[in-house]
């Protein structure tokens, strides 16, 4: 085995970790990484060389009918109808622009879908069908024939939009529920009744979606395992294909900032605490963990759908194609988006920026990051060794000709030393507490590169 670096990887040493809840890594690099560039390329020449017969659609919208307290994404709160047929006719023209770009390089086939926020069923019934129609006719994706995701709330999951997506086709349902104790989700400002919670988890049951996933928060101010029990318990009874876990996190420019006075000691106790109870109640209840927050129920549609690596949490791959103000694509050597923002008064401008935007300036890109094969090799570890499944050392070194603990050994030593991490023959997989850990195992593979990108970035 090689005992140094290879000259293509960065020398950068990782530091120790000192708390589980460093950042939340679903995706290689961070947005904040990227930059406007003044070179801009043409859609056409990114996806030039690209294989297109498997990939996934990404629809960003970005509205929301209330900003909950520990929400740092990328949406507007109250939008009138004006700015959402706006926006929808804006996302029509992206569309096309980007479905030529592709059909410039071949024959583009979608097999996998989902709508993120924001909230999408913050549109209306119309208006749904509207953006699936834009999916279908002007995209090209046949939402009757691929799995695809939709995200609710509570007050949104109303009969009439649920039954728009049921007609189209949508294979998963996910509701950010948070909370059912009710004190708890007022303390996350997230202002919501109980009984309104239940009569949407009723209506997501009648449309009987093939996987319906409820959400749920530790953390909150006051949360103990007797209050979470409450909350684990109440989503367990309605039989959920799957259950998220989210540490809540606390960042700049969100409503929580100024009301959390909970030290970093006690508080990552109590999450750490929280978390172990929750997994542990999951799993007692037939349930299988496939990375730190998502807990899938033996036997269901969620479990086989686990079983195809362009489903998980970690969601990231060359091949996803973004549309929508603030949602992002993925190639080989270049990831691209548009400007984004959490303060109002920024999400508004870029919002409307996005619309009055021309269609000749949506065959370019516009805020990227290029890829280079170090940080292909970090994208690639964090995708495998942050899922219950592993990292399988043959696949990557099929891949890149080396080994991914030759390419990253302080890394590998660190999970090592404190056992995080087990080696079965050509697998590496984190342990039961290096799951526990991995918002703090995924930045130590972050190249340098990266992080003075992140810290340079002027939240906004």
């Amino acid at each position: 085995m090689a005992t140094s670096l290879p000259l293509h990887i960065s020398r950068s040493v990782p530091d120790e970790p000192t708390t589980p809840y460093h950042q939340y890594v679903y995706a290689y690099p961070h947005q904040k990484a990227y930059r406007l560039e003044a070179d801009r390329p043409l859609l056409t020449d990114v996806w030039a060389g690209e294989r297109l017969d498997s990939l996934s659609l990404y629809v960003h919208i970005p509205f929301c009918e209330m900003r909950c307290g520990f929400c740092n994404l990328f949406t507007r709160t109250g939008a009138p109808e004006d700015v959402t047929r706006a926006f929808l006719s804006t996302l029509e023209r992206q569309a096309g622009a980007t479905r030529q770009a592709l059909e410039a390089n071949g024959d583009p086939r979608f097999t996998l879908a989902a709508f993120g926020g924001g909230t999408p069923t913050y549109l209306t019934a119309d208006e749904l069908a509207r953006l699936c129609d834009i999916c279908e006719n002007v995209m090209g994706a046949d939402l009757g024939a691929i799995p695809w995701s939709v995200e609710t709330s509570p007050a949104t999951a109303t009969p009439d939009r649920l039954a728009v997506l049921a007609e189209r086709g949508a294979t998963r349902l996910s509701i950010g529920v948070q909370s059912f104790v009710e004190e708890e989700a007022r303390a996350a400002v997230r202002p919501q009744k109980r009984k309104e919670v239940e009569a949407a988890l009723t209506r997501l049951k009648e449309a009987a979606f093939p996987i319906l996933n409820i959400d749920l928060i530790y953390g909150i101010d006051g949360q103990t395992e007797q209050s979470f029990k409450v909350s684990l318990d109440a989503a367990l009874s309605w039989e959920p294909e799957e259950i998220y876990l989210y540490p809540l996190y606390v960042r700049p420019l969100t409503g929580l900032m100024d009301r959390h006075d909970k030290s970093t000691a006690d508080w990552d106790e109590q999450r750490l605490g929280l978390y172990r109870f929750g997994r542990d109640h999951l799993l007692a209840a037939g349930y299988r963990q496939t990375s730190m927050r998502v807990f899938s129920r033996i036997g269901t549609a969620a479990v086989e759908a686990a079983g195809d690596s362009s489903i998980s949490e970690y969601n990231q791959q060359a091949g996803m194609v973004g549309l929508g103000v603030g949602a992002r694509s993925f190639t080989t050597d270049l990831h691209y988006t548009t400007d984004y923002a959490v303060a109002v008064p920024e999400v508004r401008r870029i919002i409307d920026d996005y619309i009055a935007t021309p269609t000749d300036e949506f065959r370019r890109t516009q805020w990227s990051f290029r890829m280079d094969d170090d940080e292909r090799r970090r994208m690639s570890v964090l995708s495998m060794l942050l899922e219950a499944e592993g990292l399988h050392t043959e696949l990557y070194r099929g891949r890149f000709g080396s080994l991914p603990q030759d390419d990253f050994p302080a890394q590998f030593a660190l999970l090592g030393e404190r056992g995080w991490l087990d080696r079965d023959g050509g697998l590496l997989r984190l342990t039961p507490e290096g799951m526990a850990w991995a918002d703090a195992i995924g930045p130590l593979f972050f190249s340098s590169r990266v992080n003075e990108a992140m810290s340079s970035y002027q939240d906004r």
